[in-house]
């Protein structure tokens, strides 16, 4: 995969992500902690406009409250619909809208190391 066509910001949301096992989600504030960014919305826009799919899995993010989110600049329509393809093909299940046993699927990030003295 070749990032060097990407800002500095969305390299590093992308190999983030790229942490997100099959089977597992996590959220855009998830996502944004793990980068040390304040804005899940920035890691969002990030997403949008991902080259590297499916290598970086941006279907593998949703909303903090378990819910599907957006997918592609979209938050209805062909674009979720795949989303919920995508995701199901995983083993994830979706009902209303939401992760089933969502905090069972969802990724937690490892912690960084203190750097010692």
């Amino acid at each position: 995969m070749d990032t060097s066509s990407v800002s500095p910001f969305c390299r590093r949301v992308y190999e983030a992500l790229k942490m997100v096992p099959n089977g597992h989600v996590t959220t855009y504030k998830d996502l944004a902690d793990t980068i040390g960014c304040d804005s899940p919305r920035a890691v969002g826009q990030a997403l949008r406009s991902n080259p590297f799919a499916p290598t970086v899995p941006c279907h593998r993010v949703v909303s903090s409250n378990g819910t599907i989110g957006g997918f592609c600049g979209e938050v209805t329509g062909k674009s979720i619909q795949e989303k919920i393809r995508l995701l199901t093909r995983e083993g994830i299940v979706i009902s209303d809208g939401k992760i089933m046993d969502f905090s069972a699927r969802r990724f937690v990030f490892p912690k960084p190391r203190p750097s010692s003295v």
